[in-house]
């Protein structure tokens, strides 16, 4: 898929979300996620589950990037390690990488920044299961 199809796909089918795909191609994305007051916990730090769906937003994409509008495509397993505080006033900005593409499951690590900072808040790798073409929801 390109990278319009991805964001009208997402657009579609998650309008809830509020990460927005920067790229996607070549096994890699990039996602950005705007913190507002709703995406912190008490004491100004943003929210792990804020920090989650940029990590599974990026797979997501990277993944559909390469095999194209597989909408049942599933996260399995997802891992996250907080490795510090994210500042409240800045974007997070997720950088996927695709460590494995098979028919069936696909695995990749996201590594999370506040934009603008070189060392990374949040690391994650998950593994997504791909359905068989004829089980997918494909236009």
């Amino acid at each position: 898929m390109t990278l319009e199809e991805l964001k009208e796909f997402l657009a579609e089918e998650f309008p809830q979300s509020t990460v927005v795909l920067e790229e996607a191609g070549n096994r890699r994305s990039r996602v950005r996620q705007s913190i507002e007051q709703r995406h912190l916990r008490p004491g100004g730090t943003v929210s792990g589950p804020t920090l989650t769906a940029v990590a599974d937003v990026a797979l997501y994409a990277a993944i559909l990037a390469e095999i194209g509008r597989i909408a049942l495509a599933v996260t399995t397993n997802l891992t996250m390690n907080f490795m510090r505080r994210p500042p409240a006033g800045r974007d997070l900005i997720g950088k996927c990488r695709l460590l494995k593409l098979g028919r069936r499951l696909a695995v990749g690590e996201v590594y999370i920044y506040s934009d603008g900072i070189d060392e990374p808040v949040a690391h994650a790798v998950g593994t997504y299961s791909i359905p068989r073409r004829s089980d997918s929801m494909t236009p």
